[in-house]
């Protein structure tokens, strides 16, 4: 481990340390005042996963109308205690449902509702979209003040073939600046809140899209991952969410895009769902003419398959060690698979993902466009000065909030990680991908940790900044991995894993969630 990248850690074990001394204070001595609860869903119709919802559409045991219905008044019931919707489509999304009620009908009595329902899996089923992800007519500002009232001209092309399956959108949600950053704050949305405990954070950036999910507001969501931007989240609301293998889902229409060739491989596009079996049936229809490559449909004998399993990348005493309910969690969902489905557990473990900051940092800051998040358009030749604009902060006079500077921060000093040791950092990500591809063959998955913990309180993403070392490698890697919640009574917080696997085995990662899933009790409304 670097020293700067050591010193910087240690440095955040003290504050972590010293704040959680402060939070036992308060809670023992000063308690703090009741935050409030989301209210329960009460439809059960909200409760339901998407393939249920979809397959009684189409059976004419349910109306399109009154499932975009529902769903739509859960969000106005849901959002003010969540600020997670930036822009909806209400009205238009119930004409469309009542067209497709309408149409169906029709063809039912036409005899022409199986020509209707042809390639649309997700007749009538409503969705949720990122901002990031590009709905047409709809803001695609992406929390930046400088781009209030952008408009999508178009559908980006992972949202347009969720559109073109047969779903209804029903609103775009918030994301941090540029979707730089692991929680969704900004300064033109504000900050959107975790349903579990509204003074905890959802994680970024995705946040609006999972906050959303976990309160029974969205059966399904398009979303984005480049640094555990889907599985931060997925994890922190207890949810399922998939970071694909890079180049199976378009990611065409995203904002931010760089033109840097490696970038198609940190991006990738996939779902948040509240149950594992709607992840394979939304996954297909975002990937498309490629889908055959990821055999989403071909059986998986999990009594066939390797499990390696790790419960934290490092002991250093400059990384947060991984919080002992979630690696007990791991080895329990490894025993598991192991004692239930014939599974075969194995002892390998990758050293070099010790590793995981310094690969992390070295190969993503390497990449062309980076957004410069202190660029001044007053004057284009000249940054704005990054310790002026934190000095603003203090007063709520930055352009840019705490997050984005933080992360321009990162940007600018690159952890400290010498420039000349660049080059060896990117040379063993590369043998770390090699081996990893090899162990895992299309037969193994890795379970491991989505954080080093559950939902954190608002702006403590600094001091827990060190659990992006479980997601962001996996970007670097281009590898599929999979978020599973595992319901825990006695945590009042979500708890999930990762399931990882090699390129294009993503079936491999599906199955063990739905396993899991049915084992351990998958995803759980607030309460």
């Amino acid at each position: 481990m670097e020293v700067g990248v050591w010193l910087i850690g240690v440095v955040l074990r003290v504050l972590n340390a010293l704040w959680a001394a402060a939070c036992w204070v308060r809670e023992y001595v000063y308690p703090a005042p009741r935050v409030p609860r989301l209210p329960p869903p009460r439809n059960p119709l909200l409760l339901r996963s998407a393939t249920d919802l979809a397959h009684s559409i189409r059976r004419g045991q349910l109306t399109c109308e009154q499932v975009v219905g529902a769903f739509i008044e859960r969000i106005k019931e849901v959002n003010p205690y969540l600020n997670a919707v930036v822009e909806e489509r209400f009205e238009e999304a119930k004409r469309e449902a009542t067209t497709l009620d309408q149409r169906l009908y029709e063809a039912r009595w036409g005899g022409g509702e199986l020509e209707l329902l042809k390639n649309k899996p997700l007749y009538g089923l409503p969705f949720t979209v990122k901002e990031s992800c590009s709905l047409a007519g709809m803001s695609n500002s992406v929390g930046c003040v400088e781009r209030s009232g952008s408009v999508a001209a178009e559908d980006g092309a992972a949202v347009a073939r969720v559109r073109s399956a047969g779903a209804v959108p029903l609103l775009v949600s918030a994301t941090p600046e540029l979707c730089l950053g692991w929680e969704t704050a900004s300064l033109l949305h504000g900050r959107t809140n975790n349903p579990y405990h509204l003074a905890c954070t959802p994680g970024g950036s995705s946040g609006g899209e999972s906050a959303l999910v976990a309160s029974a507001a969205s059966p399904v969501s398009v979303a984005s991952d480049i640094a555990g931007s889907i599985r931060i989240p997925a994890a922190f609301c207890g949810l399922f969410g998939h970071k694909p293998t890079p180049g199976i889902v378009p990611i065409e229409g995203h904002i931010p895009t760089l033109t840097d060739e490696m970038y198609p491989k940190f991006l990738t596009v996939g779902p948040i769902c509240r149950h594992a079996e709607d992840l394979p049936l939304v996954l297909g229809v975002m990937a498309g003419d490629r889908g055959h490559l990821l055999n989403l449909h071909q059986p998986v004998d999990l009594s066939t398959i390797k499990v390696h399993y790790m419960t934290e990348a490092s002991r250093s005493v400059a990384l947060l060690p991984v919080e002992l309910s979630i690696r007990e969690l791991i080895v329990r969902a490894a025993t598991h698979l192991r004692d239930h489905c014939g599974a075969t557990l194995t002892e390998k473990k990758f050293k070099a993902l010790e590793d995981s900051v310094e690969m992390s940092i070295s190969v993503f800051f390497s990449m062309k466009d980076i957004p410069n998040l202190l660029h001044d358009p007053a004057n284009p030749k000249r940054d704005k000065s990054l310790l002026l604009e934190l000095m603003k902060s203090a007063f709520g006079a930055a352009s840019r909030s705490l997050q984005a500077l933080g992360f321009a921060l990162i940007s600018r000093t690159r952890l400290f990680i010498p420039r000349a040791r660049t080059q060896h950092y990117q040379d063993l990500a590369r043998r770390l991908q090699q081996d990893i591809e090899s162990t895992l063959g299309s037969d193994g998955v890795l379970l491991y940790p989505a954080h080093c913990g559950p939902a954190h309180a608002h702006s403590l993403v600094f001091l827990r900044a060190a659990g992006v070392l479980y997601t962001m490698p996996l970007n670097v890697l281009a590898l599929p991995a999979t978020v599973v919640p595992v319901h825990d009574p006695r945590h009042t917080m979500p708890l999930a894993l990762q399931v990882i696997a090699g390129p294009n085995q993503d079936r491999l990662c599906l199955a063990v969630a739905r396993q899991l899933e049915r084992a351990f009790g998958g995803w759980r409304p607030p309460r």
